[in-house]
């Protein structure tokens, strides 16, 4: 009875161990590739798989998660025979795990050489300045390229960046000089434009400001005859008003002879030495002689002592007085006796 217990015991066990040899656990986003005997048998996708124990192999696992590889820089030159350093990365995904086991060995470094000499094809076509100027299109070109060459071993490569191109250190400095150059060059042409700007800025203010001014100077002439004018117009109209209100009132011949005095006195209010009577009022000599005869009777006159005769009526006569005092309004109108 022991003995049987203890070959029960050892089968048990050994059905166990069986059992979890047939247990395959795979875990998510990979692969599991199974060899029956040395031979591909079949893919495990993600979950439990069962198989054979002993007989079944898994020979390698692979990951499907999107892949990063870094290159290192590789020596690329140019259509103009420059050499420079450029650098690439590749984002790569494994669609086909049966592909990418048997297709290529070591398919990393396949790629690496892949990706470097495609660069060297596409650069080797551009010049220096189409190089560094043309990333994108380098981009698209190389991804093309790859993808299309790492089908067959179970690859998608999604894109390709290139990361650094270093050109040699004398054309760094050429490039560098010529950057400056390009932007001194753009400075200047800025402060010109700037001060032609300027310039003309302020000759247009001034070009306005001499416009307003002569139009304010023309506005205020044109104001001041406009006033001028209406001023001279209203006293016209007031005289013409005065005159008329007088013929309308038919004035009496004293008011009028008053009003001969009136001018006569205001012509010798003046500076003038000089005093011209006009003919027409030469009828007034007889009133004038006997008021100058009344006047006289208590002054006389300094001019009666030299004998000058007195004027006949109707003639005019200049009196010169340069050192006599300033005589009446009658004395000046009808002269020494």
């Amino acid at each position: 009875m022991q003995a049987l217990f203890s070959t029960g015991f050892v089968v048990l066990i050994l059905l166990l161990i069986l059992i979890f040899k047939s247990i395959c656990i795979v875990p998510q986003a990979s692969a599991y590739i199974v060899e029956t005997l040395g031979k591909y048998k079949t893919t495990l996708g993600a979950g439990l798989n069962f198989m054979w124990p002993f007989i079944d192999r898994v020979i390698k696992k692979v990951s499907l998660k999107e892949q990063v590889a870094d290159f290192e820089p590789q020596p690329v030159i140019t259509k103009d025979n420059v050499t420079m350093m450029v650098d690439s990365v590749v984002f790569f995904q494994v669609f086909d795990a049966r592909l990418f086991t048997y297709g290529v060995e070591r398919p990393i470094a396949a790629i690496e050489n892949l990706s470097a000499t495609t660069l060297r094809n596409i650069i080797g076509s551009m010049t220096l300045d189409e190089t560094l100027t043309s990333r994108d299109s380098i981009n698209a070109q190389i991804t093309s390229i790859l993808d299309e060459a790492t089908d067959k071993w179970g690859i998608k490569v999604n894109r390709v960046e290139v990361k650094n191109i270093q050109p040699p250190r004398s054309i760094q400095d050429a490039m560098e000089k010529q950057m400056r150059a390009e932007r001194e060059k753009r400075e200047a042409i800025l402060t010109a434009e700037g001060k032609k700007q300027s310039a003309i800025t302020l000759a247009e203010g001034e070009k306005q400001a001499a416009i307003l001014r002569a139009e304010a100077v023309k506005e205020q002439r044109i104001r001041e005859a406009e006033g001028e004018a209406e001023a001279l117009l209203a006293v016209q109209r007031a005289r013409a008003e005065g005159i008329k209100l007088i013929n309308e009132s038919r004035p009496s011949t004293q008011y009028l002879q008053l009003k001969s005095f009136e001018t006569a006195e205001k012509m010798a209010d003046g500076q003038a030495t000089k005093i011209i009577v006009p003919s027409e009022i030469a009828n007034l000599t007889g009133t004038l002689s006997a008021l100058s005869a009344a006047v006289r009777t208590d002054q006389p006159h300094p001019g009666a002592t030299q004998g000058h005769p007195a004027a006949p009526q109707g003639i005019r006569r200049e009196v010169v007085k340069p050192a006599a005092p300033k005589a009446g309004i009658i004395d000046k109108i009808m002269g020494d006796d």
